[in-house]
């Protein structure tokens, strides 16, 4: 057996954002050290009973959690210059993960031109690693870094997988938050440039089941259990499946890491975090993520104005990356004081804590073609702090989600009638924290739903690598 075979898989993970930004911490790192992991671990090794050995019992039933020994780098697009020392405090950071960091400076303007020249900059990029670190599998966090790899991969000797992580509806979003006018020349070509991904691409991850049967209709499940039929758009993709081409696919949801940002207990975490923000008497309402664009800022101001002329205890929280100024000026024209509401940006690492001072958690996201494919991050983070949640309808999987398992409740307009029949519903609920949690292990838990389902689809692709 030749050297080259006997080397460690070699994969680059390619996205289009900053490696400081939540997203990256939240959403990236995490999965690329779950990556690294073997199958055994993550799995059942947590104490006994619980919460998370229920969910991780289920994983084991769900599908086989495969061995996987793989080298992993990132490249990200950096949107302001990285100073020397902080430069190499992140890459040494990263470096302990098992994490090899690159990066390209990010260009904002002009739009379309920009993103051509950060387009073939990475291309470039990609294919000196490919040639360099003999790449096995480039892995495109969506449409712009898989079309980097596309690219890179054409004008290569060697050819890696191409893996395709879909996250979302990415020309329709576009389209839908009014950054494109809908079916202009950018939207066209951007579903032109889809279409060549979806034929170039090696296997597939999308974040829904609804996007999973809107993609891939003719899906199959893989043997070992899985999809029911090509068209059940309810039926779990717990053991993965494979296209018409027979090109693997998974759906992998934003999951959260319960053994590090999650890991605190519940109540202990949940007084202190009242009692540090004063709010140990009121009725906390809480928004986590952005504002405008898909995000409906007025519907959320008006579900907690709703809130408030039940109780006036309300109290409302605001977690946001976004300009505050807005929802704040919709808040005080509503009749909240400022000791109302607290808008504020936090840290991913702080998040949980904020979470955890709440009562009911909000995601309203504009329900469109393109929410199919979404799965709204805070829905995993709200059910981790054990928090019910009230959400509008239409939106990836959220509401087979609520109603099957009793989490919340979903309302299909915007009336007022609307948000206190979902108020009341909440209420009639009681206490389930207990419930929310164990949902968010079984259905989210990046250990044994989001780790096991990349290390499936990373060894059905390296089953097929030929090293050249």
């Amino acid at each position: 057996m030749s050297v080259a075979l006997l080397a460690m898989p070699q994969s680059l993970y390619i996205c289009y954002f900053g490696v400081q930004q939540p997203l990256v911490q939240t959403q990236v790192i995490p999965y690329l050290c779950e990556l690294q992991k073997s199958g055994s671990e993550g799995v059942g090794e947590k104490g006994s009973g619980g919460e998370g050995e229920k969910a991780r019992e289920g994983a084991r039933e769900r599908g086989r959690v495969p061995n996987l020994d793989i080298s992993m780098s990132l490249l990200t697009f950096e949107p302001e210059k990285i100073g020397r020392e902080d430069e190499g405090n992140i890459r040494s950071e990263l470096k302990a993960k098992g994490i090899a960091w690159h990066w390209l400076r990010y260009h904002k303007r002009p739009s379309a031109l920009a993103t051509a020249y950060d387009v073939f900059r990475g291309a470039w990029f990609i294919r000196r690693a490919i040639a360099r670190d003999k790449v096995d599998i480039l892995h495109g966090r969506v449409h712009i870094p898989t079309l980097m790899g596309a690219i890179a991969r054409r004008f290569s000797r060697r050819r890696p997988k191409l893996l395709f992580d879909i996250r979302g509806f990415f020309p329709e979003e576009y389209t839908d938050a009014g950054i494109w006018p809908e079916n202009g020349l950018l939207y066209r070509s951007a579903k032109r440039v889809e279409r060549w991904l979806m034929k170039e691409s090696d296997g597939f991850v999308v974040l829904t089941e609804k996007a999973r049967v809107i993609l891939f209709p003719d899906a199959v499940p893989q043997p070992d259990g899985g999809w029911l039929t090509s068209d059940a758009v309810n039926a779990p993709a717990t053991a993965g499946g494979t296209d018409n081409a027979a090109r693997p696919i998974e759906v992998v949801p934003c999951c959260v890491d319960f053994d590090t940002r999650f890991a605190n207990d519940p109540e202990t975490s949940r007084q202190n975090a009242r009692q540090k923000l004063g709010v140990e008497d009121r009725f906390v309402m809480v928004h986590s993520g952005a504002l405008g664009g898909l995000y409906l800022t007025n519907e959320i101001v008006d579900l907690l104005a709703a809130s408030r002329s039940r109780r006036p205890e309300t109290f409302a929280l605001i977690l946001t990356q976004s300009d505050p100024t807005a929802i704040a000026g919709l808040l005080r024209a509503k009749g909240f004081s400022e000791s109302d509401y607290l808008v504020t940006r936090v840290s991913p690492s702080e998040i949980p804590e904020y979470l955890n001072a709440s009562d009911v958690a909000i995601s309203f996201v504009k329900s469109s073609f393109s929410t199919l494919s979404r799965s709204p991050t805070k829905i995993p983070e709200y059910l981790a702090c054990g928090r019910p949640i009230i959400a509008n309808s239409g939106v990836g999987d959220v509401d087979s989600l609520i109603n099957g398992n009793g989490i919340g409740a979903l309302i299909d307009g915007f009336a007022d009638v609307d948000y206190r029949a979902a108020l009341d519903s909440v209420e009639s609920l009681g206490d389930i924290g207990n419930r929310c949690r164990e949902v968010a292990h079984r259905e989210f838990d990046l250990s044994s739903v989001g780790g096991v389902r990349y290390r499936r689809i990373y060894s059905r692709l390296l089953n097929g690598v030929v090293n050249t």
